[in-house]
């Protein structure tokens, strides 16, 4: 059992960036108080250790034994687990880890008015509270503005959505999200600099700062991909995103376009589907439910098409089983959703790894919580090298030159936070 303290003071950015310069591992849930909790997750007491092929049954005994918080990533790769049919050949230059989870020494609860600490020793306690009163001690800023070369060309990316469109023709799939890489070689960054200037752009909801030894996940995401609490079980996938407008009166068209829009209408209702169906797998009978179907949410530089479906569980269902059977998350696969995997390996360039999978956290009742990696910068420090991957969904309405942009238009946070 873990001790649990309040302390009058918030945190700030800079006392949660003293605390990562002194921990190799920690974790930073950032709401941006879109819901009223953030998590902060600092050091190891206990780290997954898994076998291929053995990711979900590992992470089931792990949640049980230790029966207490639990942080981490599942990597999008996982997809070959989960169907054997499937595997990942594409390049891959980050090579993080495929998935990493652990128990913390310290966890946060932030609030703007508090900071509730969870620990099971007192000298845990005592070292966070050295590290937070310590002078700081800077990284080095950025100083280079760094600039992004593509895997995939224009012309590359419009051969390929023609292949997309052909499969769609042919009836083997109904859509599917297609993805392509911007990176950088020898690229020196401050981490948490990068993600504070990306978390001011985006302001988003999933907002995290990851580290793991020398791998960071950067992330701006403003898509949950599940949620227990209690029975319930919540999922909110997005498709369909518009920019913002230079006026108030041109956004608000923009939005109601966006709400109106058949093709983007018809995308996000197909992955509805699709999600319903994962649900269905773990759910009680007639319980899955859409709450929501094709609610547009304003963010700092998109509009968003999000649904929400809803389900409950069996108090005997395994909160890991309800990942098994749903992930990846629908939004960055397609329909069908194996069929769309495929696919997606014979003609994207890069291994998406953690890009497209889940980072989040179990509590000790094992509710938990994961996002959607999307909007979001890979930096592998002892290699220098900075990745990011855009992409979006392709159906027969889709025209090439639009999806395209699209892209251009996700990966503008990104490429603006190291400027």
């Amino acid at each position: 059992m873990r001790n649990t303290e309040i302390l009058t003071r918030s945190l700030s950015l800079e006392d949660i960036e003293k605390l990562f310069l002194n921990y190799t591992e920690c974790v930073f849930l950032n709401s941006n108080e879109d819901v009223s909790i953030s998590y902060l997750a600092l050091g190891i007491k206990a780290e997954f250790k898994h076998k291929e092929n053995q990711v979900f049954d590992g992470l089931t005994q792990f949640v049980d034994e230790y029966q207490d918080w639990v942080f981490g990533y599942l990597g999008y790769d996982l997809k070959n687990e989960v169907e054997p049919s499937l595997s990942s050949k594409n390049k891959d230059e980050l090579e993080f880890e495929s998935t990493h989870f652990f128990v913390p020494e310290i966890v946060c609860e932030l609030s703007p008015e508090f900071t509730k600490v969870h620990f099971q020793k007192k000298e845990e306690k005592e070292r966070l509270l050295t590290f937070l009163d310590g002078k700081t001690t800077k990284n080095k800023e950025n100083t280079q503005n760094i600039t992004f070369s593509q895997r995939m060309s224009q012309d590359n990316y419009e051969q390929r959505f023609e292949a997309i469109k052909e499969h769609i023709q042919q009836g083997d799939i109904y859509e599917m999200n297609f993805c392509h890489e911007f990176y950088a070689e020898n690229a020196e960054i401050n981490p948490f600099e990068t993600y504070t200037k990306l978390n001011e752009l985006t302001n988003a909801p999933f907002s995290t700062f990851y580290k793991n030894k020398e791998n960071y996940i950067l992330c701006g995401s403003p898509e949950r991909y599940i949620k227990k609490e209690g029975d319930k079980i919540i999922t909110q996938p997005i498709k369909g995103t518009a920019k913002r407008g230079k006026t108030e009166e041109e956004d608000e068209q923009i939005k109601l376009e966006l709400s109106q829009n058949e093709k983007e209408r018809s995308e996000n209702i197909m992955i509805v589907d699709l999600v319903r169906n994962d649900l269905s797998k773990t759910a009680k009978r007639a319980s899955v439910k859409v709450e929501e179907l094709c609610k547009v949410y304003t963010f700092d530089t998109v509009h968003q098409m999000i649904s929400t479906v809803t389900s409950e569980i069996k108090k005997t269902t395994h909160p890991v089983e309800v990942l098994r059977t749903t992930f990846p998350m629908g939004s960055m696969t397609g329909a069908p959703k194996v069929e769309s995997m495929k696919i997606i390996e014979e003609l994207e360039t890069t291994k998406r790894g953690v890009y497209s999978g889940a980072i989040g956290y179990f509590k000790p009742n094992q509710d938990f919580d994961f996002n959607v990696v999307i909007r979001s910068l890979l930096y592998n420090q002892k290699k220098k090298y900075l990745s990011f991957m855009v992409g979006g969904a392709i159906t027969n309405k889709a025209n090439a030159e639009d999806e395209y942009k699209e892209t251009l238009l996700k990966a503008e946070a990104m490429i603006n936070s190291v400027k």
